[in-house]
């Protein structure tokens, strides 16, 4: 039997808080209440039984005064009743009572109503004792022709389980079942007995398939998911018959459940590797992902797509399917879109670009007239990034995209829009034919911009990229426009000023001095102080800028000025145009200073600003070759650097991918042919239905055969001592939200243990989910007890307890033996993640949890230490390798890191190695670790702490 068969069937809640009744109450009951008194003890009868109470004196109690009435209630619940109690003598023979209790099961399998005879069906699945069973065997069997499709279908059910426990006592169940199904009409009993047919006797199962395979899309869908299986394990384990059957699957991919569909799709994949399979099946994996509402659904699909992907045959084969998968792009949800973009961006080539960036366009197109929801905005940050992949891969197409993402050089979602900015920035500096394009379409949303981080940029690309006399002019036309009035200072007096007019008179009081927050004086009037708020939308935007004290801005213009100033003189060779130029940049930048040192704006502008400003109006007051030669070429070349820098990480990224898809077939590998394969060889390799039943009960038997160094053994923690009276130890499994003990108790004493229980408690974001049940240990015997552990965070976790248990014939009290603390590693839960700079610092200012831990290691190289925290905390390096090369004593990296539970983890990590300390000193310095629950940076920081020191071997 697998491990996927070993099932439990009854789950009791009970309640742990009520004291337990005595015997002779619940005796009283049973005999003397009416029918609602004794459900209640008999529920509190089951309740003691399942807590490890034998109560032999209450059997015949029941068989006398229970067993007898036709309530539906008690009829259930003695059921559970059978099911629990202990039927045989200490020394195996089954008790007498029992004979009484098998004549009532008899008399309920030919009861009039439908309800008992199914459900005393479904519980004589459940005894293993063929004394109890034989008698009945008739009366199941008249079962079969019941008029009602409930009991037919638990008769089947309890068929089945008796032919497989005790196949003496129906070895014709095989044929029995076959002429039941040639003749049966309802769907669920057709899936049992085909099921069965499939486990008992697979040859009658594939001969009732062929007779009816052409009529396979008719059936119900519960039948056609058993006919998945049966095709699947068929051809799985003699691949000869797969032409056979190949058909019925290509038919079940039009099947009206989705179930179905998913499941065909997923069993022509591994049954063919022919074009027309992969491409079959893709299609259906793409009509599920559009048709299903639920997003789990689209994701679990859309991997398997993913995995398709990952195949280098089958990728051909997808990339003709770009369009299609594009049509999942329709869901709101904003993950499913993240995986629709990455999977079409993965698959796109020279054949189909052009049609994805016409459906991306009208994707960003979308974006705009949606009303604002909270994802829209992420979603169009996605669509341009994917179109600046696009543009970067096929430089032809840079041109169709930028008109459109220019436009959101306007937007209010300065994250997107600082998105097209680095887009643009890398467009004209890779693609010169497009420069004239991208600087017109620039000066037109220039003065739309409503971000001053933008704002900015904008200035940098067109200060750097305008080589035309009109362009100049242009942006020197287009800085006045979103400055104003200059001089500014005046201007602003005088608008305050002709506001003042119509109001009531202000008198006019003796200044008052203030002491500002810089601890400089302020000089207020009533001019300042009572000047109604000012309208600021009329405000052109670089104005609004200055006033709002943002001076960095003006140090960018002062910059872009200078550029712009002295590229003119070098184009036009009048001197009056020259001088008039660079008097106009001049001017705007003093009135700029003036401003700043004025009490306008409403923080007064930085020494940094006032230096650069001044140092441009000096370089424009001489215009020499060198400062032309650094403003004008220096800037350039530093971009140039980095996007070429930033070009080959991108290459050696995907040369790796490439190189982990590619199959390496060493030289001495053997060289499997399929014909001359044995049958036994074909059925060792890994059965997917099997697998994914073990996975969903959280059988972890193949990842751990893969992987040695991740075997039981290196998860084992010893809970008590070799000299305790009771050993235990326990494998600690983590199963994504569930953590399964496995704890093995040994019995080390001569005595009988009776009662002996584990008992569990937690510390952390843990729940125990259930406590576990009481066992009776003979002499020197062992038992494995499992507990569940329900985890809801990422928190460092502390399982403790004890095992307490009785010794029989001894007068003392219970015996306790005290259980070492099991601690729950933090790492199974983190994953290695990625993100860019702009995110990295966005989340570093909100993530209101920061833990400093200092380095304290044996470690002396910077590098190894580097690499050994990363190892540890499971967290990725984002500061790139070039960064980190070369050697100068000191080194700072981003790490980043996601949770299971969708937690981030940031680290920064800032360390030195003091040489004046000598060779062999430690490194120094310290992490800082953030994030948003105070529990992960907790845990995190106790992670590296532990681990910081390099263990010598």
């Amino acid at each position: 039997m697998t491990a996927a068969e070993n099932v439990c069937y009854t789950l009791i809640n009970v309640p742990m808080d009520s004291e337990p009744p005595s015997e002779i109450s619940l005796k009283n009951d049973l005999e003397k209440g009416d029918v609602k008194l004794k459900t209640e003890a008999l529920k509190k009868v089951i309740i003691m039984i399942l807590n490890g109470e034998k109560l032999p004196g209450l059997l015949m109690t029941i068989i006398r005064f229970v067993l007898p009435l036709q309530d539906h209630t008690i009829k259930k619940l003695l059921l559970v009743f059978w099911e629990i109690v202990p039927k045989t003598t200490p020394d195996g023979r089954l008790l007498q009572e029992m004979i009484l209790v098998c004549d009532a099961y008899r008399k309920d399998l030919q009861h009039p109503n439908e309800f008992i005879r199914g459900s005393t069906l479904r519980f004589l699945c459940k005894l293993k004792e063929a004394e109890l069973l034989e008698p009945l065997m008739p009366a199941i069997r008249a079962c079969l022709e019941h008029r009602h499709s409930y009991v037919r279908r638990n008769a089947v059910l309890a068929i089945y389980t008796i032919y497989r426990n005790f196949e003496h006592l129906i070895p014709d169940a095989p044929e029995l079942i076959h002429d039941f199904l040639v003749n049966e009409k309802d769907a669920s009993c057709k899936r049992n007995a085909f099921m069965m047919l499939i486990h008992a006797d697979q040859d009658r199962a594939l001969d009732y398939l062929s007779t009816c395979i052409d009529q396979v899309q008719t059936f119900g869908d519960i039948l056609q998911l058993v006919i998945v299986e049966l095709i699947y394990k068929v051809c799985h384990a003699n691949p000869s018959e797969r032409a056979r059957f190949i058909r019925c699957i290509y038919n079940l991919l039009q099947s009206s459940s989705p179930a179905v569909k998913y499941e065909a799709a997923g069993t022509l994949v591994t049954l063919s590797s022919a074009p027309t399979a992969i491409k079959a099946a893709a299609q259906c994996y793409i009509d599920l992902i559009i048709k299903e509402s639920d997003n789990n659904v689209k994701l679990i699909v859309l991997d398997r797509l993913i995995e398709l992907k990952e195949h280098p045959s089958h990728e051909r084969v997808l990339q003709d399917l770009v369009m299609d998968i594009l049509r999942v792009l329709s869901t709101p949800d904003l993950e499913v879109r993240k995986k629709t973009l990455q999977l079409a961006l993965d698959l796109v080539s020279s054949r189909n670009v052009e049609e994805l960036v016409i459906v991306l366009k009208k994707e960003v197109i979308k974006t705009n007239n949606v009303t604002e929801h909270e994802d829209t905005d992420k979603y169009r940050q996605l669509l341009v990034r994917t179109l600046h992949s696009c543009s970067v891969r096929f430089p032809d197409m840079a041109a169709n995209v930028i008109p459109v993402l220019m436009e959101f050089l306007s937007d209010n979602n300065e994250a997107a829009a600082a998105d097209v900015l680095e887009f643009v920035r890398e467009a004209i500096q890779r693609f010169d034919n497009l420069r004239p394009l991208i600087v017109e379409k620039m000066l037109e949303v220039f003065h739309a911009i409503k971000s001053v981080k933008i704002y900015r940029g904008a200035l940098w690309i067109l200060g750097e990229y305008c080589s035309t006399k009109e362009d100049i002019q242009s942006v020197m036309t287009e800085v006045r426009r979103s400055l104003g009035e200059i001089p500014i200072v005046e201007s602003e007096i005088k608008k305050e000023a002709g506001e003042l007019k119509p109001e009531e008179e202000v008198s006019v009081g003796p200044a008052q001095k203030l002491v500002t927050e810089m601890g400089t004086y302020a000089t207020q009037s009533a001019l300042s102080s009572s000047r109604p708020a000012k309208k600021e939308e009329d405000r052109p935007p670089l104005r609004g800028f200055l006033l709002d004290g943002d001076f960095f801005v003006a140090a960018s213009l002062a910059t872009t000025l200078t550029k712009i100033a002295l590229r003119y003189v070098s184009l036009v060779q009048e001197k009056k145009k020259q001088n008039s130029f660079i008097a106009e940049a001049m001017l705007l930048m003093a009135t700029i200073l003036h401003l700043g040192k004025s009490s306008l704006p409403k923080k007064p502008i930085t020494d940094d600003d006032v230096d650069r400003i001044s140092l441009c109006l000096k370089v424009l007051s001489e215009c020499s070759p060198l400062m032309n030669d650094i403003f004008n070429k220096e800037c350039r070349q530093s971009l140039s650097h980095m996007l070429s820098a930033k070009l080959e990480e991108e290459k050696l990224s995907q040369k790796k991918e490439s190189e982990k898809r590619n199959v390496m077939v060493q030289p001495d590998d053997p060289i499997s042919f399929m014909q001359l394969t044995a049958k036994n060889e074909m059925s060792s390799k890994e059965d997917q239905f099997q697998l994914s039943l073990l996975a969903a009960m959280g059988n972890t038997q193949r990842k751990e055969a893969a992987d040695p160094l991740a075997s039981k053994l290196n998860k084992v923690t010893q809970l008590t001592g070799f000299s305790d009276p009771v050993y235990a130890e326990a494998y600690v499994h983590v199963n994504q939200y569930d953590i399964v003990l496995d704890v093995l108790v040994v019995n080390q004493t001569s005595d009988t243990l009776q009662n002996c229980t584990l008992e569990l408690a937690t510390l952390g974001d843990l729940k125990l989910v259930e406590k576990p049940s009481p066992l009776t240990l003979a002499p020197h015997d062992f038992a494995n007890i499992k507990a569940n552990v329900k985890v809801a965070s990422t928190e460092n976790g502390i399982i403790f307890g004890n095992v307490v248990y009785d010794v029989s014939g001894a007068a003392s009290d219970r015996n306790c033996v005290v259980l070492s603390d099991i601690h729950i590693d933090i790492m199974d839960y983190i994953q290695p993640a990625s993100c860019t700079d702009a995110e990295f610092r966005q989340m570093w200012a909100e993530f209101e949890w920061e833990n400093k831990v200092t380095v304290n290691t044996n470690i002396v190289d910077l590098n190894e230490y580097l690499q050994h925290i990363l190892k540890s905390t499971n967290m990725k390096c984002l500061t790139p390798e070039k960064a980190l090369s070369g050697y100068c004593g000191f080194m700072a990296a981003n790490l980043y890191a996601r949770s299971i539970f969708g937690e981030d983890a940031l680290a920064n990590v800032s360390i030195e190695k003091p040489i004046h300390l000598g060779p062999e000193a430690p490194v120094t310095g310290h992490i800082r670790i953030r994030a948003k629950s105070q529990g992960m940076a907790l845990s995190l920081g106790d992670k590296i702490n532990l681990s910081q020191k390099k263990t010598s071997l």
